[in-house]
């Protein structure tokens, strides 16, 4: 069995589970509502507070999808009820992000200026011109919205210049050191 699979997710209050035709969860909580449609060759079943997930056979896709589909259960459960928040930082001389109504505008170092409109679901916030922070219900299109950010100007190991995560460590390198006598 698989370790992560057969713990039940527990359904905290506040929060509604419903499982609907198809293999489809429905969860409401007071942030929102996720709707996801999991592979038929899984179980899945709402019991006393809790939601049960099993297997029908040993074989390696049924083990695989076993674990994962707990895992996006518990991440619908927690996204209803806490969110997800992703913080990006930008580095450099002149590179700075703004809001214009809701469109994300990006200043990194080109001839022009970068407009990216974050999808249904999700919210930016630019606090500080080299902070952007964007937050949603759903951890993929959080960090999905995230890696489009930073793919913009992705960190440069020589000086740092860039987009980066909060957390994320930049492995820096030295630069031409051949012109030394």
């Amino acid at each position: 069995m698989s370790r992560i699979g057969k713990k039940p997710v527990v359904i905290p209050a506040g929060v509604e589970v419903k499982l609907l035709d198809g293999n489809t969860l429905q969860v409401k909580g007071e942030k929102g509502t996720l709707t996801e449609t999991f592979n038929s060759k899984i179980d899945i079943s709402v019991e006393a507070g809790q939601v049960v997930v099993s297997r029908s056979s040993d074989e390696k896709e049924y083990r695989s999808l076993h674990g994962l589909t707990r895992s996006l259960i518990q991440n619908m459960i927690d996204g209803v009820t806490k969110g997800y928040v992703k913080e990006l930082e930008i580095n450099g001389v002149g590179y700075r992000a703004a809001l214009q109504g809701k469109t994300l505008v990006l200043n990194v170092g080109f001839s022009h200026q970068i407009d990216m409109v974050p999808p249904e679901g999700i919210t930016v916030e630019v606090p500080a011109q080299n902070k952007i922070i964007i937050k949603g219900i759903s951890k993929q299109m959080v960090g999905e919205f995230a890696a489009k950010v930073r793919s913009k100007k992705p960190p440069e190991p020589y000086k740092g210049k860039g987009i980066k995560y909060v957390d994320e460590v930049v492995r820096r390198k030295e630069g031409k050191t051949g012109a030394k006598k």
